[in-house]
């Protein structure tokens, strides 16, 4: 029965990916032709609907909807250029300034949009050019801008910590959202020390120290955006309000910046980044949807225990198990988007990780780690693309330029993977 329903849901969901249906109709479909080797068709199509609805109904979810609709009015709302010039006083008294300023600029862009491609664009459209105007030799500004762009998805607030919670059964999405601003910080820290060591070496400039009067402008310029991230992280510590509450409480916040403070957004521009969340939103809670239906479907046919036994019959070697999941959602992640891989892969690989006495929020961190790194990984790493389009390279000749940037980004993988008080000792120490 595992067997037959297991090449079932594989194969007629990749022959549907292959012919163009979208992902969460293409999970829905499959799901369904699976549970119709246990149950009656007539039995199969009620109980599949009533899972798909019911799991909608969960008050964790109103969290997704805030957060990206924030995401997207903070991007609309001419950031950008702003946390540059913050990143630059951080990031300008070093061999390769500009390329530290990018790096920066990127996790702070991308923890407040929440999309390692918005960095990308954002930023690096930016920095790429200025790097190049400079001196900087142009693939190794476009490895900086990629290595850098998806740091920013695990710091707070973060819709992937999000949508793991939920699917994990409630794991604390405040001890995630510590755990993952470790680990974001930690990203960055590693692609400058890369980055610091080429400049060096190149001997690239060093910018022009930032006269006091400028350096006071473009910091309380830029402390209003950054005060959402401290918004959120402080609100939740203190019990002021939950990480749902925080969501909404960054949509008005956002609405304030945009609208009255920065004034880069107008009333008529509203409706249509409205439209944009909306849309966005659908798509996400059609995809949660379908794959609460793909883990009915694995759970009454068998395949969650099979798999785990697959996995243990390899090795029972925890290392071992580690080292296998990694490469799958690496290879996942090159393939698939983050927040489709977490809904279709945590019901999978979640019970072996704690069969193997894994905390959950430490397994969530890593989980949410490989399929970020996966996004810049080649061949096919959709963070990769668009960072070789922003950077007017192509693929093949920025890969050799971010192959130290791949050794630190990895090893800081495989230190979170085997070493859990990194990604735990923040959580840990705060109680969450």
């Amino acid at each position: 029965m595992v067997v037959e329903a297991s090449l079932i849901l594989v194969i007629v969901f990749a022959i549907l990916l292959a012919v163009g249906i979208p992902i969460a109709i293409s999970i829905a479909i499959a799901s369904l032709a699976t549970v119709m080797l246990v149950l009656p068709f007539d039995i199969a199509v009620f109980t599949s609907a009533q899972n798909m609805v019911s799991s909608l109904d969960s008050f964790s979810l109103v969290a997704v909807p805030f957060f990206m609709l924030s995401g997207i009015i903070m991007n609309h709302g001419g950031i950008a250029s702003k946390l540059i010039d913050f990143a630059k006083l951080f990031g300008g008294r070093i061999h390769g300034s500009l390329a530290h300023t990018n790096i920066i600029g990127n996790g702070l862009f991308g923890s407040i949009s929440s999309s390692a491609i918005a960095a990308s664009t954002a930023i690096g459209g930016v920095m790429v050019p200025s790097q190049v105007n400079e001196g900087y030799d142009r693939k190794f500004a476009a490895a900086v801008n990629i290595a850098s762009a998806p740091a920013g998805m695990v710091i707070p607030p973060s819709t992937g910590f999000i949508i793991f919670s939920l699917i994990s059964g409630g794991t604390s999405i405040a001890a995630l959202f510590m755990g993952g601003l470790v680990i974001g910080i930690l990203w960055i820290l590693a692609v400058m020390v890369v980055a610091y060591v080429i400049a060096k070496k190149r001997n690239y400039p060093i910018a022009p120290k930032a006269k006091n009067e400028n350096a006071k402008k473009i910091i309380l310029d830029a402390i209003p955006s950054l005060l959402l991230i401290v918004i959120v992280i402080g609100g939740i510590l203190t019990g002021i309000f939950t990480a749902i509450e925080a969501s909404a409480i960054c949509v008005v916040y956002s609405l304030f910046l945009a609208l009255i403070y920065y004034k880069t957004l107008t009333i008529k521009q509203l409706p249509n980044v409205v439209i944009h969340a909306v849309e966005l939103t659908g798509v996400i809670m059609l995809l949660i949807a379908a794959s609460s239906l793909m883990t009915f479907a694995m759970a009454i046919t068998g395949m969650p225990d099979a798999l785990s036994n697959l996995v243990l019959n390899i090795s029972e070697n925890p290392i071992i198990i580690l080292l296998i999941i990694n490469l799958v959602l690496l290879l996942v992640g090159t393939v698939m988007d983050v927040a489709p891989a977490i809904l279709i892969f945590t019901p999978i690989f979640l019970p072996i990780a704690e069969g193997i006495g894994l905390d959950p929020v430490h397994f969530g961190i890593f989980f949410i780690l490989n399929l970020c790194i996966g996004t810049i990984t080649p061949p096919v790493g959709t963070g990769l693309f668009v960072g070789s389009s922003i950077g007017k390279v192509k693929i093949e000749e920025v890969i050799k330029p971010l192959l130290p940037f791949y050794a630190a980004i990895f090893a800081l993988l495989m230190l979170v993977t085997y070493v859990p008080q990194i990604s735990l000792f923040l959580p840990n120490l705060l109680d969450l």
